[in-house]
């Protein structure tokens, strides 16, 4: 039968340097056993907190780990509680020694909660690192792991946004799964140390995981992650280094909501990049049905969610501050082959839920019974996209065209210098209906170029548009993307 993680930790196992294939074993001993879900009902009172009321229950910055030790790095704790109900276990890795990272109710704060005594069991929900971000000395939030597989990042110059996942199973399809993190092993850093190593163990019905996690901080934050996957069964539908976001709305549609600010999202739009000279961006959309795009099929290079819409006027939101929200780009270095980038678009409520999804999903299920690893850079920041020479495609519009059964469409790419702008085509496509370039001319005002274009729907549903810039037959921008529906 397979040890606990508390059980090995008490029993000494293995010195911080074997974590991550002590972390390998138990994933693999995991899912060679019957799936037991986590097993330590939270009390009611914990239970049922809201939003607030969790928000009111604070870890004490001087309770930190490592903080009276002069070391790069600290650890907070998150509670129990809310929406967070499934315990984890944390233990510090240091030269052969392994010491569990315990609960006790004294390192928190309750404000105006008043939940009685709480179990020595208790654990946490999850933990955030601290470290020197934008001023020396002052210990701002680096990375916070919190819900299921869930963790988020950030970089110096923007904030919390968007969030990526250990391992999607069946996003945006009936019946999704969500594994979760059950422990994690963060070793000691060295007091010059500029980075900081994770180890998590992922359980869920379908499939076990070790993941190592090596996060340096920075103008880019990067995190080098390492995923060894063991199924319980064929995973058909697994997404491999998934980023989940919110798009709720933006002034290229309809407004559906009566709101002061003009946008607002975490992310503006799916960047991919096939590795051959090929960028697409596809803008999302906020839309009532669930909408499932398949990119760039083939050995996967590169993908992300970005935030291009970086100005305050943008979003009038003194408190959100949307303009400072990250993207995140995905760089895949072992283990990604035949498959596709999958885009997940879903309808929501509101700001507060998340219903973007970008995955890469493998051409062939995960066989079970075997050990899957997958390596990738995960680059948090403003621009975390590898930088190139190709004009981005940065605003779009679309409203009726002068016969209003047929649908027009302005986008502005850049930059692009107006000189030799007579010597550039759009070159623009669409899978239904038909498609006619009106113009291309110069948009000084953000130092490019707007193509406009007609799309004739000619009766049909829905048709996926493609514009490129082109130069002498040869594209100097990105592919801008979108697909219309009637």
């Amino acid at each position: 039968m397979a040890m606990a993680p508390a059980a090995l930790m008490a029993a000494g196992w293995a010195p911080s340097s074997a974590i991550g294939e002590m972390v390998r074993k138990r994933a693999r001993d995991l899912a060679r056993a019957r799936y037991r879900p986590a097993d330590r009902p939270l009390q009611p009172a914990l239970a049922n907190l809201g939003y607030d009321a969790y928000r009111d229950v604070r870890f004490r910055p001087e309770r930190a780990v490592w903080r009276d030790e002069g070391l790069p790095f600290q650890l907070q704790m998150f509670h129990r509680g809310g929406l967070f109900k499934d315990p984890v276990d944390l233990f510090e890795a240091e030269r052969g020694a392994v010491r569990p990272i315990r609960f006790s109710a004294d390192l928190f704060t309750y404000g105006a909660q008043r939940l009685g005594p709480l179990p020595a069991d208790l654990g946490f929900a999850g933990f955030r690192v601290h470290t020197p971000m934008e001023v020396p000395g002052r210990f701002d939030e680096l990375v916070a792991f919190l819900g299921a597989s869930y963790f988020r990042a950030v970089a110096r110059g923007v904030t919390y946004g968007l969030s990526a996942r250990g391992l999607a199973l069946g996003a945006g399809e009936p019946g999704e799964e969500f594994p979760a993190f059950r422990a994690f092993w963060v070793e000691r850093p060295a007091p010059a140390a500029r980075s900081i190593v994770v180890h998590a163990l992922l359980d869920s019905a379908s499939t076990a995981g070790a993941f190592r996690f090596e996060v340096t901080p920075g103008a880019l934050t990067t995190m080098e992650v390492e995923a060894r996957l063991f199924p319980r069964r064929p995973l058909a539908a697994a997404g491999i280094a998934p980023l989940t976001s919110m798009y709720l709305f933006g002034p290229e549609q309809p407004r559906r909501y009566d709101d002061f600010r003009p946008e607002v999202h975490d992310s503006d739009g799916l960047l991919t990049d096939d590795g051959r000279g090929q960028r697409i961006w596809r803008p999302l959309v906020h839309t009532p049905a669930i909408r499932l795009s398949d990119f760039d099929v083939g050995p996967a290079r590169g993908f992300g969610l970005l935030q291009r819409q970086r100005g305050f006027d943008a979003y009038q939101d003194l408190e959100a501050n949307y303009h400072l929200r990250p993207g995140a780009w995905v760089q895949p270095l072992e283990g990604f082959g035949r498959g596709s980038v999958r885009l997940v678009e879903l309808g929501a409520r509101s700001e507060a839920e998340d219903n973007i999804v970008a995955m890469w999903r493998p051409a062939e299920p995960l066989a079970a019974g075997r050990e899957h690893r997958f390596r990738y850079r995960l680059t948090w920041g403003a621009s975390p996209e590898p930088a190139t020479r190709l004009a981005r495609a940065v605003a779009w519009r679309t409203g009726h065209g002068h016969d209003p059964s047929r649908r027009r469409f302005l986008v502005d790419f850049a930059p692009v210098p107006a000189t030799g702008l007579d010597s550039v085509q759009a070159q623009a496509s669409a899978t239904a209906g038909g498609i006619r370039v009106e113009t291309v001319q110069p948009n000084a005002s953000i130092a490019g170029a707007r193509v406009s274009f007609e799309l004739d729907p000619a009766g049909a549903k829905n048709s996926d548009l493609r514009v490129t810039l082109m130069r002498a037959g040869t594209p100097i921008s990105e592919t801008w993307m979108y697909r219309w529906l009637a």
